[in-house]
């Protein structure tokens, strides 16, 4: 389906009065994170691509579960590049398993969707990148493959793909990771750009940022954009969106940002290694 309507080209404003977080803690011990979510209930689920294994974590630090290991059966991975997490279910993009599994909370292995070896070239998609679901249950994963985002449903049926290369001005090019909102909407980073898609694939917005973003988490209201230096945090109940830059207190000027998110007012950052804490001043 191809894009239907485009409302606006935005630039970003970025706050001249920057958000300030200054340090509390850190916890985990990973080799080489490679993305974290926190649900509401307050776990973190954090995913290790040097292990292959995915990490849950209380938000004081302590290991609850860990699965995984290289493989190809149920909840092995090769390369977990990617975690999407509600208060019942996970998705991993398993991106070298070409497959997207879905755990439940307790990350017991309930389905996967792979669609590589499909007669419909509409619903494939290969090396996925990152999935996310909205509130109405419906499954967007990131297909790297095709640089296109594939729609399924709850039981992983396929429904549409959009944002492909007849989609124009907002056909992606590079794109690294999805976001949803309560709204349902689609936030997908494409180097410096976030190009927003309605949940019937109809192409929204495009904002253009200072420079290439790395990583987009969307939680509750809140949405944090990275790069590897930098955090910009966004209020989506605010109609325009306006990025404020963050300010990060004791913050080591050697830290490279995987990704960051914030949840009930701290900032939390990944790095390869951890996971700083910080607390809004």
């Amino acid at each position: 389906m191809k894009s239907k309507f485009i409302l606006i080209i935005l630039s970003i404003g970025i706050s001249v009065f920057p958000q300030k977080y200054q340090y509390q803690n850190s916890f985990g011990k990973f080799i080489s994170a490679s993305s974290f979510y926190i649900n509401s209930a307050g776990f973190i689920y954090v995913t290790d691509t040097n292990t292959d294994e995915v990490y849950a974590l209380d938000t004081l630090g302590n290991l609850k579960l860990k699965i995984g290991g290289f493989g190809y059966r149920e909840s092995a991975f090769d390369d977990p590049v990617d975690v999407f997490a509600d208060a019942l279910k996970l998705y991993i993009s398993d991106k070298n398993n070409n497959r997207i599994q879905r755990l439940d909370k307790n990350m017991n292995f309930n389905f996967q969707i792979y669609t590589r070896d499909s007669d419909n070239e509409a619903e494939r998609f290969g090396y996925p990148l990152s999935a996310v679901m909205s509130n109405q249950g419906d499954v967007f994963i990131l297909d790297s493959d095709n640089s296109r985002i594939v729609q399924f449903d709850i039981f992983g049926n396929f429904i549409r793909n959009f944002g492909g290369y007849d989609y124009g001005n907002f056909a992606l090019q590079n794109p690294k990771q999805l976001a949803v909102s309560k709204t349902n909407n689609i936030f997908v980073i494409d180097g410096n750009e976030i190009l927003i898609f309605d949940q019937y694939g109809n192409s929204i917005t495009k904002i253009s940022g200072p420079e290439d973003f790395i990583s987009i988490r969307i939680i509750f209201d809140w949405m944090t954009l990275s790069t590897d230096k930098k955090i910009y945090i966004a209020n989506l109940r605010i109609p325009e969106i306006s990025l404020k830059e963050v300010l990060l207190e004791d913050l080591p000027l050697d830290t490279k940002i995987v990704s960051s998110l914030i949840f009930n007012d701290k900032l939390y950052l990944l790095t390869n290694k951890e996971i700083l804490v910080f607390n809004r001043i």
